[in-house]
């Protein structure tokens, strides 16, 4: 705590990040807290009235798009019910258990390889590729953890407020590479993918490439660096993942749905409403400008 302050003396922005990431916080209302965590991460003042740029966009929509449905699609227990019913179980990552408490899981039932997350945060993970090297101490803390958040006071993305925490148990995957399963992002808009994105070397050196929706590469990035060198194959069942995300997205302003690709099989990510919460930087600038112009605001809600 006595680092924290000394760094927050010397930086008033990190400061007050530092305010807003404390349980006092959650006195100030949600466009007040949207306004000073933007100012302080993006360096600009955020503009709600007129806003233009994605990520002013996202803050909008944390704000003002709150349709009911939004809880359940971005609970990754959830999700998989209307996943089954929009698209087919087919596309559902196999599920190995689901548990309110880490005590609940039955870890001599599970194969040696699988991956524990929560269904209401963003980001927590763990994954099991030998269950006989696991530190059950630790990973009780890790999980207990993950169950007292309460992601909706990080960033005020609304949907998370209501969802029941939970942990989720599915089959561990991986691509053709053997060791690593890449996320195919797409971003649609108004029901229209017009931009994938591409993560990889997640846990080496965390990069980003980024294509349009004939697998053109786009020579821009977001947040994590891009590298022209490296060739993404095109997804076999491409045509497949895009049509797919049409169905998914089609009543949302945006939504960005994620895919992975397997072979010849292609498995449901997750749904994400706020892509980096709305924060992450763009370069060029004119990437976040030409997106946020696609994003159509509906009427408040």
């Amino acid at each position: 705590m006595y680092k924290k302050i000394i760094k927050a003396i010397k930086n008033p922005q990190l400061a007050i990040l530092v305010i807003l990431g404390e349980k006092c916080s959650r006195i100030i209302p949600d466009a007040q807290f949207l306004n000073l965590k933007y100012k302080s991460i993006v360096k600009k003042k955020l503009n709600l009235k007129e806003p233009k740029s994605f990520n002013e966009k996202i803050q909008w929509l944390k704000l003002y798009d709150r349709k009911p449905e939004y809880t359940e699609l971005v609970d990754k227990y959830e999700v998989r019910k209307y996943i089954a019913e929009k698209i087919g179980e087919g596309y559902l990552i196999p599920l190995l258990g689901v548990y309110d408490t880490f005590d609940e899981i039955d870890f001599n039932s599970l194969p040696s390889q699988f991956v524990l997350k929560p269904n209401h945060t963003s980001g927590d993970v763990y994954i099991c590729r030998d269950k006989s090297k696991i530190d059950y101490v630790e990973l009780k803390k890790e999980v207990t953890m993950w169950l007292k958040r309460r992601y909706y006071w990080v960033h005020r993305e609304w949907p998370y407020k209501n969802i029941k925490p939970r942990i989720v148990c599915e089959k561990y995957m991986v691509d053709e590479s053997g060791s690593d399963l890449k996320d195919y992002k797409v971003f649609c808009f108004n029901g229209e993918p017009k931009m994938i994105q591409v993560d990889y070397n997640r846990f080496v050196d965390h990069k980003r490439n980024l294509y349009d929706p004939e697998w053109n590469y786009i020579s821009a990035s977001i947040h994590y660096p891009t590298d022209p060198r490296i060739k993404i194959k095109k997804p076999k069942r491409l045509e497949d993942i895009l049509e797919l995300a049409k169905v998914l997205a089609r009543d949302y302003p945006h939504v960005r749905v994620d895919f992975y690709s397997i072979n010849d099989q292609v498995y449901f990510g997750e749904m994400t409403f706020y892509h980096g919460s709305g924060y992450e930087k763009f370069i060029p600038e004119s990437l976040g400008l030409d997106l946020g112009e696609l994003i159509k605001l509906p009427s408040k809600r």
